[in-house]
């Protein structure tokens, strides 16, 4: 059964004046009982945490809002820690009154960064104007990993002060139960309690299931007082049926869980390459040594086995080649492991080349098993000092030795880490890497890691799917499959409308080969999603955030395919291939709005006066703003819009819907690439005009036509109570009220003044509301793949025509408040009836039409006038043309001049 994907929203409120109110004097007394020094930089009143898990793909949003007491400008810091596998997708900054919008952007240039921490902090500073708050949000996603057979979810919580309001709120909902749940103990590395953290609460109800955390300032202190709680870990597994796996479709993708299970364990043979250099003198090589204990215990009967210490001399403990597992050879190995003493250099690339041999030499012999999974484990804590320290010649040097006959996984550990050579070398040879942290428990990692690898299923696993129903799958073939672990494919549907996909899995088992296949029916999956949403997970999670779960599935795959694209980057022979991985890395980075290795993220910062204070921002009314993630790629609702017909789209189509005289009328403006067309004008009474200006485009093959010409952008001036500004285009909304906001439509966002408000559906639609009764939709038209003839372009449609007087005006406007009818002029002679329009005064003659509207999700037949909508509109249409975008005046028969 599938799954829609929801989504977390916050809502702020954000006040350009602040107001100590009586919570805020409490909270004051709750810091001062701890001695604190809340004066000497912004205090966090609250940090917001909330996370939902769909089907193993996680959108956490952080919600952080910080108060300056000074009167003067003071610099307050947000920062948080990222899992190393995610992906920040947005962050916002919302600071005396005004939004500060990032923007993804392509790196111009690539700094290499050797040792890349394993959890990321991103961090912002901003001048914060005195007496006020700033709010931060960040937004980011992971795709959870199975490890040992559950999935973790780690969530850091390090304010690094006391919060007034602290809370984490974590949602999983998967279309299969939830099973194994466990919360783990704060990890701080200093706790040594089995409890779960003070506050949390669990409710698992299935399919959904919640946990909350949130501890007041005593709960917190009594924790620590410096703020650094450490991470709240989650672990869980879902039931899953034995065969091929789960695969879920949604909107022309899908993704697809394999993990098998009960199979039995194919034999490995392992050489265990370890590092004894001076640097691992100490803690290093003692906790190196109790993981090695333990590993050499779990050796199973089957298993072949070896060690290599390594400094600058490299000492091998079985020359002759890998041993069986017998109690002889295990109380032998634990004396060599007993005996390794850390001394000298780093020879990285001899270690290496001792270790393949020694391993290509048994898989040559009569005693290796066809079927068996071969494998290195290099272990080592700093850089190459010794033999060949050049990490282009070692990788070339590897390569060259593995054949790609065995894997090798590499584990890094403490901060002198070459983690960029372990890391090519292990995906140029189908392995992992893995980074051990200077203060982290390096014995219970690196043992760990070792269960993760130590119990192989499956070897060489080829994953292949109907050929010409798939397109743009991520990896599909997989070297080995571990035990606990999971197997995630993800792709584009070539058709949406066929009936199934044909999947079959072949590897191998031991000294069997393994072949499952199915016919998986796409339509009925899909109809499984959206039973599934309509009621366990809408009951579950409240009101669903319907038009973001559509992106779901696509999501995962955008995640997965960058995720791909950045390996395929690092394991590249030639410059050329590097390029294109880079490039399409890129710009799936761009489409998605991730912040990776090979984008920037860039956001506006308040500006700082000469005498240290922030530059004021100017009085604005409060804003509520409702943040979600946005889609990736815009496609037609599936629910039908309630709105007028009234509208200019397409190449522009005109649209008029007469409710009155139950008639509909449409007429086509032929106008030229830079026209600005006057849509609605009632400037004087209401305060409101609409304009939008044409871009042109070839007309496609076999049309009668030489051009085509859209709508590229649409502004709105809203003149009451204050004067605003909205322009739209395809790519970002600006919302100028002398705080000027520049919102990108790839997200999904809501700005609301009360008076004004502007609601973006990511790649959808914008809707502009006026004084609660004149609302406008914007549809945004964009091809991720445009035809020479196709141009990213807006449809305009009146939603709310309420607030408009009378005397509104303009090519749509001037019919708002018109009866039409409708007349047969009799036949002439061989001339049959023909059809007018009672216009005001006129007759239009008019054909019957159908036009399609909505992103072409609706049709409506329509009496069509011709000729530029001649006699149907006031004056001729060369009326309508106005000198610029916020060009206001009132329109007069005969001239397009104020």
């Amino acid at each position: 059964m599938l799954l829609w994907t929801l989504l977390l929203c916050f809502s702020l409120s954000v006040l350009g004046q602040l107001e100590e109110s009586q919570s805020e004097d409490e909270i004051d007394l709750d810091l001062t009982d701890f001695n604190l020094d809340i004066e000497t930089k912004p205090h966090i009143q609250e940090l917001s945490i909330k996370t939902t898990i769909i089907s193993r793909y996680a959108f956490t949003a952080v919600y952080c809002a910080m108060i300056n007491r000074h009167t003067a400008a003071t610099e307050g810091v947000f920062q948080f820690h990222i899992p190393a596998d995610a992906y920040v997708s947005n962050f916002t900054m919302i600071i005396g009154g005004r939004v500060y919008q990032s923007e993804v952007r392509p790196k111009q240039k690539r700094v290499k960064h050797e040792n890349e921490p394993e959890v990321e902090v991103f961090r912002m500073a901003a001048n914060i104007p005195g007496r006020n708050r700033a709010v931060f949000l960040l937004t980011y996603e992971e795709l959870l990993q199975r490890r040992l057979g559950r999935y973790e979810h780690v969530t850091s919580l390090r304010p690094l002060q006391l919060v007034s309001r602290l809370s984490l709120d974590v949602t999983i909902v998967d279309h299969s139960p939830v099973t194994d749940l466990e919360v783990l103990p704060l990890r701080n590395g200093k706790s040594n309690t089995a409890e779960l953290p003070i506050t949390t609460m669990i409710k698992n109800e299935k399919n959904v299931c919640k946990i909350t955390f949130s501890p007041n300032i005593v709960q917190q202190a009594k924790i620590t007082t410096n703020g650094n709680l450490g991470d709240f870990v989650i672990r869980y597994d879902v039931q899953r049926d034995m065969g091929i796996g789960d695969i879920q479709v949604l909107n022309g993708h899908f993704v697809h869980y394999f993990a098998p299970k009960d199979l039995p364990v194919v034999p490995k043979n392992v050489v265990f390459v370890i590092d004894t250099s001076a640097s691992m003198l100490g803690t290093k090589i003692k906790q190196t040594k109790d993981a090695l204990f333990t590993i050499v215990r779990d050796l199973r009967p089957g298993d072949r086995f070896n060690f290599i210490s390594f400094s600058n001399r490299i000492k091998v403990w079985q020359p002759k080649g890998l041993v069986p597992v017998t109690p002889l050879n295990i109380r032998d190995a634990k004396k060599f492991i007993y005996m390794l003493m850390p001394t000298g250099g780093t020879n990285i690339d001899g270690a290496i080349q001792t270790g393949s041999s020694l391993l290509r030499d048994y898989l040559q012999g009569p005693d290796a098993s066809p079927n068996s999974v071969s494998l290195i484990i290099f272990l080592t804590d700093g850089r190459p000092t010794v033999g060949e320290i050049q990490s282009t010649a070692i990788l070339g040097n590897t390569r060259s030795a593995v054949q790609e006959k065995f894997c090798i996984f590499t584990i890094g550990i403490g901060n002198d880490v070459d983690y960029r050579l372990l890391e090519r070398m292990a995906l140029d040879n189908c392995g992992m890497m893995r980074r051990i942290n200077e203060e982290a428990d390096a014995s219970a990692m690196l043992k760990g890691f070792y269960d993760e690898i130590g119990t192989p299923l499956l070897s060489d696993i080829r994953i292949n799917y109907t050929e010409d129903s798939v397109q743009y799958v991520t990896q599909h073939l997989f070297t080995n499959y571990f035990n606990g672990s999971e197997i995630v494919i993800a792709g584009k549907l070539t058709n949406q409308s066929a009936e199934s996909l044909h999947v079959q899995v072949t590897a191998s088992n031991n000294d069997k080969s393994i072949v499952l296949e199915t016919n998986v029916p796409l339509r009925h999956r899909q109809l499984e999603t959206e039973k599934t949403v309509g009621s366990e997970v809408a009951q579950g999670l409240g009101a669903a955030m319907g038009s973001i779960a559509e992106d779901f599935v696509e999501r995962v795959w955008g995640f997965l395919s960058v995720k791909e694209g950045l390996r395929s980057r690092l394991r590249s022979q030639t410059s050329k291939e590097r390029e294109d991985h880079i490039q399409q890395a890129t710009n799936l980075s761009l489409t998605y709005h991730f912040l990776t290795p090979l984008t920037n993220m860039v956001v506006e910062k308040p500006e700082v006066l000469a005498d240290g204070t922030t530059a004021p921002a100017p009085t604005v009314l409060p804003v509520n703003i409702l943040f979600l993630v946005g889609k990736a790629e815009r496609r037609p609702a599936k629910k039908s819009i309630t709105i007028s017909k009234t509208s200019a789209d397409g190449d522009p189509h005109f649209v008029v819907e007469f409710p009155l005289s139950k008639l509909t009328v449409c007429f086509n403006i032929n106008g030229e690439p830079g026209h600005v067309l006057r849509l609605v004008s009632d400037h004087k009474y209401s305060g409101v005009t609409v304009n939008g200006k044409l871009i042109g485009a070839p007309a496609p093959p076999g049309s009668h036509k030489q051009q085509r010409t859209y709508f590229s952008s649409i502004t709105i001036v809203v003149d009451r109570p204050r004067r605003s500004y909205i322009e739209v285009t395809p790519k970002k909304v600006i919302l100028d009220r002398r705080d000027r906001m520049v919102l990108p439509c790839h997200s999904t966002v809501t700005v609301d003044s009360g008076e004004l408000s502007v609601a973006i559906v990511g790649k959808s639609n914008v809707t502009v509301t006026v004084g609660g009764n004149i609302g406008f939709v914007i549809l945004l038209h964009q091809y991720k793949n445009p035809a020479p003839y196709q141009r990213d372009h807006l449809g305009f449609y009146i939603g709310n025509s309420k607030g408009l007087s009378h005397n509104c005006h303009g090519l749509l406007g001037q019919f708002l408040y018109e009866e039409v009818g409708l007349a047969e002029l009799p036949a002439d002679g061989e001339v049959k009836p023909s059809q007018v329009l009672k216009v005001k005064d006129r007759s239009v003659p008019v054909v019957k039409k159908s036009r399609r509207i909505y992103s072409g999700t609706q049709s409506v037949d329509c009496w069509f006038a011709r000729n530029n909508a001649a006699k149907l509109i006031d004056g001729q249409y060369e009326d309508y043309l106005m000198s610029h975008m916020f060009d206001t005046g009132d329109w007069h028969h005969g001239t397009n001049r104020v």
